[in-house]
């Protein structure tokens, strides 16, 4: 049986720097840093300071204050980003078969502001068990997935996808593979993150994994840089509405760009550093071109996992120059987490989307707050630094690779019909 191609005809974004899609490609390729002072609690006594926070974010435009209670905010971002990128599909669900639309959600972390808001006053109080009854179901990566889904009567395929940093890029993969293969014709697929929390920050200080880069916060993301100290935390939601592309011509969608290739290798290497010689990142992203149908010199964009940690850009240049060759040198590699930070579980879907709206207007967004170069970095790569560059994108590749051994890449594809 022939495959079903697979097409992009929605977006939903809720960002460190924009509220909605518009708002974030803006800021995207003008080069505008999301980080500045964590306003969240009180971080005054933590390594790190700092943050790329989701802000003016209002979910009463979306629920009333109840309901919204019984919500953790990775879950009220996911249903802001899913409300978005459905309304902007044009797609009318009860004029399908519900059990042909389903729901792939991620999330890295998860309910980590329930939880500990929920384990902090048992802690404070006399011992007596006093949990709220919405604990658990506010908490669970699961649930994310199930309100989109009760909330719009979608009874197909619904599953959350959990592989720390590669979380949503599994789920986008996920719902092109559902696609694909006939099982459903719409996915609300993508990945929400609420993890800028006491926790969040002090877990991640621990492992000496954040930037402590303080006093300059807006340039404190830098990939590839020789001063890089680690990643900025990054939050939000972002949603791809993918669709079977007949489905979709046939009620006149309008369409971003198609889906073409997935893939998803492990480093079996280390439970947080990537293998030095990026074995696993070379593997996924051949079995990404495996899939698409296409040799390694049709990419014209990677969107790199680019982290701004000193392990992980150099790793990820060697698998690129292991796929590619002469090729990833007249490509354009960037990382857009310098300016949106990392959004952990969330950072695959963003970065997805962003090589969405790549392809569709041709910009590469830059890669910014590059200002010493590294000498363990070949100067060949056209790394996007600091500038947006303009060319002909058809095909641009995204990776992600997560704690555990995690890897997973994306091709999308310029529509054509």
């Amino acid at each position: 049986m022939k495959s079903r191609r697979v097409v992009v005809t929605g977006l939903g974004a809720l960002t460190p720097i924009g509220n909605n899609v518009e708002a974030f490609w803006k800021n995207c390729i003008a080069g505008q840093s999301g980080a500045a002072a964590i306003t969240k609690f009180d971080a005054s006594k933590f390594k790190t300071r700092f943050a790329c926070e989701v802000k003016d974010f209002e979910i009463e435009q979306y629920l009333d204050k109840k309901e919204a209670r019984k919500l953790d905010p990775f879950v009220q971002y996911a249903i802001a980003a899913s409300d978005d990128a459905i309304k902007d599909s044009g797609i009318d669900f009860s004029q399908m078969d519900a059990h042909k639309a389903g729901v792939i959600w991620a999330s890295g972390i998860g309910g980590l502001t329930t939880f500990y808001d929920e384990v902090t006053a048992f802690a404070q109080g006399d011992g007596t068990p006093r949990f709220n009854p919405f604990f658990i179901p506010k908490m669970i990566i699961d649930l994310a997935a199930g309100h989109i889904s009760m909330r719009h009567g979608l009874r197909g395929v619904n599953f959350a996808t959990v592989s720390a940093c590669a979380s949503s890029t599994h789920a986008v993969g996920e719902a092109f593979n559902y696609i694909q293969s006939g099982k459903v014709d719409v996915v609300v697929t993508g990945g929400s993150e609420a993890a800028i929390t006491q926790p969040g920050i002090g877990g991640f200080n621990a492992m000496k994994a954040l930037s402590t880069r303080n006093e300059t916060p807006e340039t404190a993301s830098r990939p590839f840089d020789a001063t890089r100290d680690g990643f900025v935390m990054g939050e939000g939601g972002i949603c791809l509405m993918l669709e079977e592309y007949e489905h979709a011509k046939a009620r006149g969608a309008k369409i971003y760009a198609e889906v073409v290739g997935y893939g998803v290798t492990a480093d079996a290497y280390h439970i947080t550093a990537p293998h030095p010689e990026g074995d696993g990142a070379s593997g996924v992203m051949n079995m990404a071109l495996e899939v698409a149908g296409i040799s390694p010199e049709m990419i014209d964009y990677i969107n790199v996992h680019g982290t701004s940690t000193p392990l992980g850009d150099i790793a990820e240049l060697k698998a690129i120059s292991k796929v590619f060759g002469e090729h990833g040198f007249k490509l354009n590699v960037s990382s857009t987490k310098s300016m949106t930070g990392h959004l952990l579980g969330a950072a695959g879907a963003i970065e997805a989307m962003a090589c969405v709206l790549a392809v569709k207007h041709n910009v590469v967004p830059p890669t910014i707050n590059h200002e010493v170069p590294d000498e363990n970095i070949d100067a060949r790569f056209n790394l996007t630094l600091n500038t947006k560059q303009e060319r002909t994108i058809n095909y641009a590749l995204s990776n992600t690779f997560g704690f555990g051994g995690h890897n997973a890449s994306l091709i999308v594809k310029k529509f054509e019909e």
